[in-house]
């Protein structure tokens, strides 16, 4: 089973040798990596040109101007060759070297899998600030705003083609978008694997301050009334109030 990673990059010369080691690590070796670059002003592509050769031919780049990072998602799939389609941010790296191996033990009979990440800072990579789970998520709490760890999300490629990419038009939770018309309004078949999947560093799209949260809420009621689901802010209320558990729940260790 080939299983596609998908790694979105624009000036990502800073963080992305951990993105590309820690895939690289991986015990699973039926992959394929496909970059898909902004046209960097950086050195990004004289990194993935050095990386190239450690790959023996499952490395696929191309670096052009885009739309945005759903939009290098979106080409990226289309390029994908793999039964199964993966996200690897280009700040972003595995929590150990087995997770694609469980990926793909752990698909064989559902339409996805998901799991768990955590959040840490860039000054120091090894303390953990923040744990994603989603260990209680099911398609229901979509209507509050909760969806599964998307950076954890491994999904067969033909239901890309059966239900739709991103909708660009979302510039912040295409991601959400997407995972409510797959989870919730086509039902497919998922299964949670209960382990830490990826290292995420902070200060990303959805973690950058009250404008982007502001921004979030609102394209999540727009994503709702795309897909015809009734959503208000008192739902959405609730997950700010996990989020908020899950800082404190880590903090002070309860």
């Amino acid at each position: 089973m080939k299983i596609s990673i998908i790694t979105a990059t624009y000036n990502s010369a800073g963080t992305l040798r951990n993105t590309i080691e820690s895939l690289l690590s991986q015990t699973y070796h039926d992959i394929e990596h496909i970059i898909v670059d902004g046209n960097s002003k950086d050195n990004t592509m004289d990194i993935i040109r050095e990386f190239e050769p450690r790959y023996s031919g499952k490395l696929k780049y191309i670096s052009e101007p885009d739309n945005g990072l759903y939009d290098a998602m979106n080409k990226g799939i289309a390029l994908a060759t793999g039964d199964v389609v993966g996200i690897l941010n280009s700040d972003d790296f595995y929590s150990s070297n087995d997770i694609l191996q469980n990926v793909a033990d752990e698909i064989a009979n559902v339409d996805a899998v998901y799991g768990d990440i955590h959040y840490v800072n860039d000054s120091d990579l090894t303390k953990i600030v923040r744990y994603y789970s989603s260990a209680n998520f099911y398609p229901e709490r979509m209507k509050m705003g909760f969806m599964p760890a998307h950076p954890s999300f491994y999904c067969k490629r033909e239901n890309y083609s059966k239900y739709g990419l991103f909708d660009t038009s979302f510039r912040i939770a295409a991601d959400f978008e997407q995972l409510l018309r797959l989870l919730y309004i086509k039902r497919i078949k998922t299964k949670y694997i209960a382990r830490d999947f990826v290292t995420m560093r902070m200060g990303g799209a959805s973690t950058s301050g009250f404008h982007s949260h502001k921004q979030i809420y609102s394209e999540h009621m727009r994503a709702y009334r795309k897909n015809g689901v009734r959503g208000n802010v008192f739902l959405e209320a609730i997950r700010y109030a996990h989020k908020i558990g899950e800082v404190l729940k880590l903090k002070f260790n309860l």
